[in-house]
């Protein structure tokens, strides 16, 4: 499962309305090979659903994510920052072992 914080679900409704979005789109989380610690986050809108895909609701947000990515991201919290030390979305993500130190890939 993925979950949402309040600070998150505030800035994911704020961009889904500044980008002309509908409840249609979804959340899409994924995790692909790359970045210094060797796999990467990918948060996007998407309305496309595979038949493999998994689903979660979390405060009214709803999050996709692919048949591969969630071994990597169950039980994570999608967070965000607008502190003074870097703005946008944060993964805490239990199973990474380490994580960069930009936060945008990990390791397991």
């Amino acid at each position: 499962m993925v979950t949402v914080t309040d600070k998150a679900k505030d800035r994911i409704e704020t961009l889904r309305t500044e980008e002309g979005r509908t409840d249609e789109n979804h959340i899409r989380v994924g995790v692909e090979g790359g970045g210094c610690s060797g796999l990467m986050y990918n948060l996007e809108f998407d309305t496309n659903k595979q038949p493999t895909d998994m689903v979660f609701e979390d405060k009214g947000i709803r999050i996709v994510v692919d048949k591969k990515s969630i071994l990597y991201l169950a039980g994570t919290v999608l967070d965000f920052s607008d502190g003074l030390n870097g703005k946008g979305f944060q993964f805490v993500n239990p199973n990474a072992s380490r994580t960069c130190g930009c936060g945008e890939s990990f390791a397991v």
